[in-house]
Order: structure tokens, then C-alpha cells, then sequence
């Protein structure tokens, strides 16, 4: 039985709006990957609305996603294992289309500032 509520959310999504805040979703995720790569961040590869930036050390992930929210205002969940193979420890965004390009540099900036403090290397240093 579908309900009221999802077939309101189908018919919006089928509408105009609905395939332009899709398309405004897609364009802000592309543009955070390629704001965080040209910035040396190690973001992983993906298709999705994800943008995951590895850290690979759980202990590292928790303090770079506390950092984030108590000095930045940034709230990020650190993924570890089991969730993610030892190793590929991430911090994973999901900008939104709402998320405006001062936002994201803001972002870009605080993970850049983090990732410096605690010395996580950036993707250059990954090899």
C-alpha cells in the first residue's frame, strides 16, 4: 500500500523541480570532489552524491571529525571499521543543493586547516 506522503514524494520528484533539485544535488557534489581535490584532499573515487575524503587511521578520523565540529561548526560522522576495511577510515560528506559555494570553500578550508594539525597527509603524500 503506498501512502499519501510517497506519492506526494514521487509526484515531486517526477516534476521539474523535483529533476532540477536532483541535477542542483549531482552539480554540488561534483563540485565539492573537484573544490577538495584541487585543494590535495584525498577524496576517493565514486559516481555517487558521496563525497567520501579518506583519512585511513580510525584514531585520526574521530579527532578530524571533532575538530570539524567544535571549532568549525562542521558536523561530519567518522566512518571506520567495521563499516569500511581497515585502512580506508573516511570522513563522509553529502552536500546538499542547498549548500552554497562559501559553504564548501569554508569546508575545503577547515578539512585543509585539520588535516594539517593532525598531520594526516594529503593525496600527493598518499603513495
Amino acid at each position: 500500500m503506498i501512502t499519501r506522503g510517497a506519492l506526494a514524494s514521487v509526484q515531486v520528484l517526477k516534476s521539474s523541480q523535483g529533476r532540477a533539485l536532483r541535477a542542483r544535488h549531482q552539480e554540488r557534489a561534483r563540485t565539492l570532489k573537484a573544490l577538495l581535490t584541487s585543494a590535495g584532499l584525498p577524496i576517493m573515487p565514486g559516481n555517487s552524491h558521496i563525497v567520501p575524503v579518506l583519512v585511513g587511521d580510525p584514531a585520526l578520523c574521530k579527532a578530524a571529525s571533532d575538530i570539524l565540529l567544535s571549532r568549525h561548526g562542521i558536523y561530519v560522522q567518522p566512518i571506520n571499521y567495521p563499516s569500511v576495511p581497515m585502512g580506508t577510515e573516511r570522513l563522509r560528506f553529502t552536500p546538499s543543493p542547498l549548500h552554497d559555494d562559501t559553504m564548501m570553500e569554508q569546508l575545503c578550508n577547515a578539512l585543509v586547516d585539520t588535516f594539517t594539525e593532525l598531520q594526516i597527509p594529503l593525496a600527493e603524500q598518499q603513495t
